[in-house]
């Protein structure tokens, strides 16, 4: 098979339904390590030794998910963003 056409068969595969929520899963699953590898360094491990680094894994784990826990609990951040003036103009004349 080509190139082109193994590129046109996997196009048609995203555009089921089945597809979209098995990437949507993988989607979130991505997140969550993205933002662990970011904020609590977990690109590295601090220890040697699986049973150690396996701590150190359940541990940020845990950090994250507490600190996902206050972000919760503290509710969205809603500001006031001033208006833009082309905003303003649509406003005004409607």
């Amino acid at each position: 098979m080509s190139p082109e056409g193994s590129r046109a068969t996997g196009s048609l595969d995203q555009q089921t339904k089945d597809w979209q929520q098995r990437y949507a899963i993988r989607a979130g699953i991505e997140a969550t390590i993205s933002q662990n590898v970011r904020t609590c360094g977990l690109r590295r491990s601090r220890y040697r030794g699986l049973a150690r680094t396996h701590v150190q894994h359940v541990l940020t784990a845990l950090a994250c998910n507490l600190n996902r826990i206050t972000d919760w609990i503290a509710g969205p951040t809603t500001t006031r963003r001033r208006s833009t003036r082309f905003h303003a103009l649509c406003t005004a004349t409607a």
